[in-house]
């Protein structure tokens, strides 16, 4: 949705502005011009030091009138803020519409308007929209003057401003999924590469070919070459953007493996390089041990030879400020949009990334020691930034495999079908609980039935992570001081889930969990134990449903956590990471608090 407003600069009624006006000397309060707003009429048009304003001089009836009872309320924009702008141009010589008659009065006598030649430059910005705080639309502002010099004056004033714009990028790598979601990648870069090119951002474009594509090019790209860019833009959806990350962090993010509780691997396979266990354990409990370090603050780990594994690629440090993602949204969820920017709009996310928004997104590092019952100890390192899951999420993305065909109607599909088979797998899960400083800690055991976690807030303690969101920007350390301990959950579950943020999406409006943030520094980790079709369909009914329950069940544990492990009781495993097949019968993970930026400023609630 674009929306023009064209006017005019009227040299009879204000002479073109003295060429001291315009450069540094002048303050740009000082700047100010007489024009006609197309369908308007006079207005006086301001140069601020944040931006353009104009308001009305005409006097006719066009902010309020009346027309067989029907009241015609004008919606001309009257500002423009710079931080909103991508770009101004000094276009060719043409014509601009100039209204003669009010609202009203156009709704008896019909549209008139006249025309006149002039020289003319263009505004090209956002705006928000009117039903949807996150959402932006594109807006164009177009003026015209007699005067070619006072028209490229006022262009190359507003350059100016727009220079001071902190952030914004200039050249960007895109990748371009064109069978994604409902395989119109191509289509969708195509509808918004205009904006790029009027924003003087340098894009390189590649199309993937297979999958896989986009991982190898990432893994291969020279960290120089790679530093030549302002960041990395996925034109697809969650699993797209996981692909690129992984790539990215492949061979860059060099890092302890997540700690993991006494027992988890068998001795004769545990040495330094595979097992990082905290140094003073205690057993409370079956399983259980105090915490000295964050696993989200890793010490020096060593290669054998005595000497420290660096753990960051000095040219790439993380988190990388500079260096952001960018995901315009052409997937079949794309949630990590959704929680990032707030809609699942091409147009949105591309006003994030051109203006040069920034946002910090946990990732957690998920390592498979085991992919069969069977196999050998072998360590694989995998990253997710928006989910994890076993069980129910494995299976259905298992089974959306055999009807890609299907397009994004295929995970319904799926969904209905592993449903319907109500499967459930014996498992071990171990995590950390983490209890705020200054909360007690529950004893555990149930409470009307049910087992509770060490802490979990009340829905009246929710805080929802949005724009300028205190809880991300907290300095505070994600692994709070006081007690923590491993904990173990073994028996038959339906689903194990870990979600590093909310997981919004059209399907779940609230998401997985309501509370998540995008930078806290925690997973959540959601056990659903074996029970009935009836009480499962109920689960996942308050997961449709905005502003449901669906941790408010017996079976149902929701824990808060920095690290997990698992293990599989079967011999198959199959995980689902951010929408990608993941085997493992074993496996640890760890969130990273603010690993990655993205092109992002958070959702608008």
């Amino acid at each position: 949705m674009e929306r023009d407003v064209d006017c005019c600069i009227e040299p009879d009624e204000s002479p073109p502005l003295p060429h001291a006006q315009f450069d540094g000397g002048a303050t740009a309060a000082a700047l100010s011009c007489s024009l006609t707003l197309d369908r308007v009429g006079e207005v006086l048009l301001f140069l601020n030091s944040d931006g353009l304003s104009w308001k009305s001089l005409e006097p006719l009836e066009n902010d309020d009138s009346t027309c067989l009872g029907i009241t015609f309320t004008s919606k001309v924009a009257t500002e423009i803020k710079f931080s909103d702008v991508y770009s101004v141009e000094l276009i060719s010589h043409g014509l601009i519409h100039v209204p003669k008659v009010s609202n009203a009065r156009r709704c008896l006598s019909g549209h008139h308007e006249s025309e006149v030649q002039v020289y003319r430059f263009t505004v090209h910005g956002f705006q928000q929209s009117k039903t949807l705080p996150s959402l932006r639309v594109l807006a164009k502002y177009t003026f015209g003057h007699n005067d070619l010099q006072t028209c490229q004056m006022w262009v190359d004033q507003i350059n100016a401003s727009l220079a001071l714009e902190q952030g914004r990028p200039k050249n960007l790598l895109v990748f371009v999924h064109p069978k994604s979601g409902k395989g119109n990648g191509c289509k969708i870069w195509d509808s918004v590469a205009p904006i790029f090119t009027h924003a003087k951002v340098k894009t390189k474009v590649i199309v993937t070919q297979r999958s896989g594509h986009a991982y190898d090019m990432m893994a291969s790209i020279g960290n120089k070459e790679l530093a030549s860019y302002d960041g990395v833009i996925a034109i697809g959806g969650d699993g797209f953007f996981n692909e690129i990350l992984n790539g990215f962090l492949s061979s860059r993010h060099k890092a302890p493996y997540p700690p993991t509780p006494s027992g988890f691997l068998p001795s004769d396979t545990c040495h330094d390089s595979f097992c990082v266990h905290d140094p003073n354990e205690t057993v409370i409990g079956t399983s259980s041990q105090n915490i000295e370090q964050s696993p989200l603050l890793p010490s020096p780990i060593h290669d054998g030879s005595g000497d420290p594994v660096i753990n960051e690629d000095p040219e790439f440090p993380f988190p990388n400020e500079h260096f952001r993602f960018g995901i315009i949204p052409a997937g079949s969820t794309d949630a990590i949009v959704m929680c990032t920017t707030g809609a699942r709009d091409p147009i949105t996310s591309t006003f994030h990334i051109v203006l040069g928004k920034r946002v910090s997104l946990d990732v957690a590092q998920v390592v498979r020691w085991k992919t069969t019952s069977t196999s050998k100890v072998e360590p694989f390192v995998r990253y997710a930034a928006s989910f994890a899951g076993y069980g129910f999420y494995g299976d259905v993305i298992t089974e959306s495999e055999k009807y890609r065909w299907m397009g994004p109607k295929r995970y319904d599909y799926a969904g209905t079908r592993v449903f319907l088979k109500h499967r459930s797998y014996e498992a071990e899960v171990a995590y950390i609980e983490v209890k705020p400083e200054g909360k007690s800690i529950p004893e555990r055991g149930s409470l009307s039935g049910r087992k509770r976690p060490f802490w979990s807030p009340n829905k009246s303690d929710q805080a929802i992570c949005r724009v300028n969101c205190k809880v991300c920007s907290s300095t505070t350390p994600c692994s709070y001081p006081g007690e923590t301990k491993w904990s173990i959950s073994k028996g038959k579950f339906l689903s194990i889930g870990a979600a590093v943020i909310s997981n919004r999406n059209e399907r779940a409006p609230d998401g997985l969990v309501a509370d998540a943030h995008l930078s806290d520094g925690f997973m959540h980790l959601i056990l659903i134990k074996d029970c009935s079709h009836a009480l499962y369909l109920w689960h996942l009914t308050q997961l449709a449903k905005k502003g449901g329950n669906p941790f408010d069940f017996k079976f149902v544990e929701h824990h808060k956590t920095t690290a997990f492990t698992f293990t599989s009781s079967g011999n198959e495993s199959v995980w689902n990471l951010d929408g990608e097949l993941f085997q493992a019968h074993q496996l640890s993970a760890q969130v990273f608090r603010g690993l990655v930026c993205l092109f992002a400023s958070g959702p608008e609630i």
